[in-house]
């Protein structure tokens, strides 16, 4: 499988495709990177890269990358979990970047800390500060190293790491693991079509489907209650899952009721 990393708008990027798809199988789709974090504003992105998509290209999404602040930051602690949600549902390819799946935070690095050539050149402009240890534990550097990294770790690396978030049913780490599980399950999850649906300005809705399945996405990105009414000929579904990992199997009549920050998968 060919990846290549290139920072162009959609209009270029699906260029790389190449005629009859001889090129790239997936050029890397950074649009949400940049994106204003509303729910208006990531719909149109979708659907003008849908579009732009040539025949038969495999769409892919990236949230984070060694080159941005990282996703926690940028939206929220509580938002990141929207953030996975949206990731692991759109169609195409996700790509997680290392320490999103804990919920990892740019960390400030100090002048006399900093690697980046582009810090060094350009003070305030470097990237270091998504780069930073991977943390597995609680232990002495994260269980990253025996010795001192390079690069400092977060402050909360003691709270937030893999060993503890494991052990944690309500925790980012966990909503990440059944998301993934929820698109082995379910075909359209996997390759199903993407549709959108009629939200709140601050609600992104959508159906995938593939077949006779057919499973809507609720994302409520304020802190405000939202609804969502369920697409015409479907008075009816079961919850599979909340991003707060709180309302297993609940069954949804007619509307989808969401709270501040939540994100629901619906199936209908």
């Amino acid at each position: 499988m060919l990846i290549g990393e290139i920072y162009l708008p959609v209009e270029r990027l699906v260029a790389y495709y190449g005629r009859e798809l001889a090129g790239l199988h997936l050029p890397f789709n950074f649009a949400l990177l940049s994106a204003p974090w509303q729910a208006r504003a990531i719909a149109k992105l979708i659907d003008e890269y849908e579009r732009a998509l040539p025949p038969g290209g495999w769409p892919n999404w990236v949230l984070g990358n060694h080159d941005r602040p990282r996703i926690a930051t940028r939206v929220g602690a509580v938002q990141a979990r929207i953030a996975a949600m949206l990731l692991l549902t759109l169609r195409g390819t996700p790509t997680i970047y290392y320490g999103d799946e804990i919920g990892m935070e740019q960390v400030p690095i100090p002048p006399e800390q900093a690697h980046d050539p582009v810090e060094r050149n350009l003070p305030g402009f470097g990237r270091d500060g998504c780069r930073t240890p991977m943390q597995w534990d609680a232990g002495p550097h994260a269980g990253f190293s025996t010795v001192e990294p390079w690069l400092p770790l977060e402050q909360a690396y003691r709270q937030k790491n893999v060993a503890t978030l494991q052990a944690d049913d309500g925790s980012i780490y966990q909503l990440y693991r059944k998301l993934i599980a929820l698109r082995l399950r379910h075909p359209a999850l996997q390759a199903g079509s993407y549709r959108p649906i009629p939200a709140g300005d601050d609600v992104l809705a959508f159906v995938r489907e593939a077949g006779e399945e057919k499973i809507l996405i609720a994302l409520n990105m304020e802190c405000r209650t939202a609804g969502v009414d369920l697409p015409a000929g479907h008075g009816e579904g079961r919850l599979l899952l909340s991003s707060f990992l709180d309302r297993p199997d609940e069954v949804v009549t007619r509307k989808v009721e969401l709270r501040g920050d939540e994100g629901l998968i619906v199936l209908l």
